[in-house]
């Protein structure tokens, strides 16, 4: 669980993470901050032939793996605005008829932390024209992937588990 050496507020070397790492408090300055998780987005895009857009991840966590477009939601957005945007920054092309699906929790493990995330999952549909060109820092390579059923999800190299229930979940939906 992430742990800190000194407060954030008033240095003391007494901070303590409480609450079963729910938040950390500070004995000294009465500082309270809490864990509190973190949302993301994704997205299934499909292609003509019913395929599903799948990013192979340029960097860590998880890197090389395959992954659905999307990304960590920014202060005073909405989840529907951040699928868009993270789809315009990835792939370079603005997603239609966006959908909400579902919602899983995630854990994300980067650097010496680990986020706790709510994944917000969207289907959407690339326009009628569209020119892809992905984002080289985020992505490293796309796949199309044929995916009708839990055995085509399970042999797919997904980074996320978030990302395996969902497409799971997709399915039970009738593929919508």
């Amino acid at each position: 669980m992430n742990a800190f050496n000194f407060c954030p507020l008033c240095g003391s070397r007494k901070i303590e993470t409480v609450g079963g790492g729910r938040k950390w408090k500070c004995p000294d300055c009465s500082m309270e901050l809490y864990n509190n998780i973190a949302s993301a987005v994704g997205l299934i895009i499909t292609d003509g032939s019913g395929r599903v857009l799948l990013e192979k991840r340029a960097k860590n966590p998880r890197k090389g793996y395959l992954a659905l477009p999307g990304g960590f939601t920014d202060a005073d957005e909405s989840a529907e605005k951040a699928a868009v945007r993270e789809c315009i920054e990835e792939l370079g092309v603005e997603p239609v008829n966006l959908k909400y699906l579902c919602s899983y929790p995630n854990t994300y493990e980067f650097g010496n932390f680990t986020y706790k995330t709510c994944d917000l999952f969207f289907t959407a549909e690339l326009p009628e024209k569209f020119e892809i060109r992905t984002q080289e820092s985020e992505v490293a390579g796309l796949e199309a992937v044929k995916i009708e059923t839990e055995e085509d999800v399970e042999k797919c190299p997904l980074a996320f588990e978030s990302a395996k229930k969902t497409l799971k979940k997709w399915i039970l939906n009738g593929r919508r």
